[in-house]
């Protein structure tokens, strides 16, 4: 059995687990929402070619920074 400084610890610091836990600056609290935007105008652009869903989105979280 764990000790409850042990206990305190691990559950003190827990791993980000959404896009706004992962980007905290102030003021991008729509931060997904931007680049969701972004990366649908890149898809259109292309006319929706299937296969590039990740290379817009890491396209469009590259220009937000």
């Amino acid at each position: 059995m764990k000790s409850s400084k042990a206990q305190s610890k691990a559950t003190s610091n827990p791993a980000p687990t959404t896009a706004l836990e992962l980007n905290p600056k102030p003021g991008n609290e729509d931060w997904p929402s931007r680049i969701a935007v972004s990366a649908y105008y890149k898809a259109e652009s292309r006319g929706f070619s299937p296969g590039y869903e990740l290379e817009d989105w890491l396209g469009a979280e590259a220009e937000e920074k």
